[in-house]
């Protein structure tokens, strides 16, 4: 056979979902062009739908008393593990934060290797705190009686993490979805950022450890998801940032958890390069609630 003088025609990746587990595509078939930094398509991502979200939130809620359970140095091994999965495909992380048009620029500008090492080193700090929340949240409060008061942090539940499109996909993800796991919760995340670092970091999990459900990656405008997960009743509540991009957003969520009175916690616009800022309580405090448990003294 003589070789052809046609160009040739490149096959383009698609990304999947991440949903308990497994990488399914989207079930309505629909597909979002994912663009380089010069606005060339590079690859195509699965475009979650409402009832993707659906059956995330399923997985969640399922995955949810597995991970909660689990003892809090457990958690905190296998976020560890986490990490060890990101340095492991530390190159290829690295490569893809170098096509990603989000990356950071200006006075926070990271490399994209310096990007991917904060993200390890983000996930490797809240696996340190995994077994350290009740001790710093926790308080035995002093009482008028015969008895013990111990107050006791508790995971929330099914977090949805609104991850918007103008954050860098890798280091802000790992800024929300840290300290919601360390503390036990189950996470859905709805992204709008550059969707292969989310799949791929999809792919990472899948390796980790982490039980099924515990943390599920749907690719979507948050225009179309986000309002929905405020609204929906096993959703038990709901992070994102401030940004250009959610500052319109935020409203619309707020004013679909109304309905339902769900927490909704958006972090202020802080560097993700400043650790004094996400390496921090104020990352985890939106992730827990709090039990007060009375118990007699004495006969």
């Amino acid at each position: 056979m003589s070789p052809t003088s046609e160009p040739r025609l490149d096959v383009l990746k698609t990304y999947k979902l991440f949903i308990n587990g497994q990488f399914p595509r989207s079930e309505s078939g629909r597909t979002l062009p994912i663009k380089g930094p010069d606005a060339s398509i590079i690859a195509h991502a699965s475009h979650a739908s409402r009832k993707d979200l659906r059956d995330a939130v399923l997985a969640a809620r399922a995955g949810l008393a597995k991970w909660s359970s689990a003892t809090a140095y457990n958690r905190g091994q296998v976020l560890y593990r986490l990490a060890e999965m990101l340095q492991t495909r530390r190159d290829e992380f690295v490569h893809l934060a170098r096509l990603d048009p989000t990356r950071l620029s200006g006075a926070d500008a990271l490399t994209p290797a310096q990007e991917v090492d904060a993200a390890v080193d983000r996930l490797v700090y809240y696996a340190g705190f995994a077994d350290k929340i009740a001790q710093v949240l926790g308080s035995a409060n002093a009482v008028n009686g015969p008895y013990w008061n111990i107050t006791q942090p508790q995971p929330v539940g099914v977090l949805a993490l609104a991850l918007p499109a103008d954050a860098p996909a890798l280091l802000a993800l790992i800024s929300l979805l840290a300290p919601a796991l360390a503390a036990g919760n189950a996470a859905v995340v709805l992204s709008a950022a550059f969707a292969p670092t989310v799949s791929t970091l999809g792919e990472a999990i899948a390796t980790s450890d982490l039980p099924p459900g515990t943390c599920n990656l749907l690719t979507a405008p948050l225009e179309e998801l986000a309002p929905i997960a405020a609204k929906h009743r096993d959703i038990d509540g709901l992070l994102s940032i401030t940004t250009p991009a959610t500052a319109a957003l935020i409203t619309t969520l707020r004013e679909g958890v109304a309905e339902n009175l769900k927490r909704v916690h958006v972090f202020d616009p802080a560097p993700f390069t400043d650790t004094a800022a996400w390496h921090s309580l104020r990352c985890l405090e939106p992730c827990v609630e709090y039990k007060t448990v009375w118990h007699p003294v004495g006969t």
